[in-house]
């Protein structure tokens, strides 16, 4: 496709056919002429230039709407294009974040870093920062989510490796079991069940319990604590558990 001009920040390009004739108008958004930080696409492009754009969609009436940034570095968007949901990959942790972490895919080109895990795709267990799943310079071997070639990344879960330990607990609903409690909020607390299982106790169920061990957040003691619940129910669907508090006649 050749550019035709701007028309403010956007960049206007004419898609040409194999014998050099028009066959469509397109428009690239600001944010999608490049990678990297300008003031104007006109520091990157010329009228009359050649260029390869990927198409993202079609709006204002059809118009087709194109990412140049997808295919700025061309073994950047090879390596991407190779990389499939449910693949299995391996790396190195390269920066651990409180939003989540960074991961040096093999086979990446030289100079970039790739790939990302969010923080709920870290793990199973009930973390407070990610630095308790992983460390910098740490060997995983995780599963693609996605890899997208406009934003160059790939993003991974260590997660979806693992066992989900829920669906060893599933048939605990109904017992009774004493935990700590990992966090307190408003409207409950969470209390560790096992390892990589938690669940939630909403403070307004009805109970016989002293204030001292189930009331208002402010009349908890502390994050630690073990507190006696009973299992309502498992839900694998959400990955949930729900808790229910434990009067007298439950505990004799």
């Amino acid at each position: 496709m050749k550019v035709t001009g701007f028309d403010g920040a956007d960049v206007l390009v004419r898609l040409v056919d194999a014998g050099g004739g028009a066959v469509e108008i397109g428009r690239i958004p600001r944010q999608e002429a490049s990678m990297r930080r300008v003031e104007h696409p006109s520091e990157l492009f010329e009228v009359g230039q050649e260029i390869d754009a990927e198409e993202i969609g079609r709006w204002r009436e059809g118009q087709l709407h194109l990412s140049a940034r997808a295919c700025e570095n061309p073994a950047l968007r090879s390596f991407l294009l190779a990389l499939e949901p449910g693949q299995v990959v391996a790396g190195t942790v390269s920066a651990v974040h409180d939003f989540g972490v960074f991961v040096h895919v093999d086979g990446e080109p030289d100079g970039l870093c790739t790939g990302f895990i969010r923080v709920p795709d870290l793990t199973w267990d009930w973390i407070d920062h990610p630095s308790e799943a992983v460390e910098t310079g740490r060997r995983i071997t995780a599963e693609v989510i996605i890899a997208e070639t406009r934003s160059g990344q790939v993003t991974l879960s260590l997660k979806a490796l693992q066992k989900d330990p829920l669906v060893r607990f599933a048939d605990q609903a109904g017992r009774i079991l004493t935990g700590p409690i990992t966090k307190i909020v408003p409207f409950g607390v969470f209390v560790q069940l096992a390892p990589g299982v938690v669940g939630f106790l909403r403070l307004s169920e009805p109970t016989d319990e002293p204030v001292e061990t189930v009331g208002t957040p402010d009349q908890l003691v502390d994050e630690g604590r073990l507190i006696t619940v009973r299992v309502a129910e498992v839900d694998l669907r959400r990955h949930q558990v729900r808790l229910s508090a434990v009067d007298g006649a439950d505990r004799t």
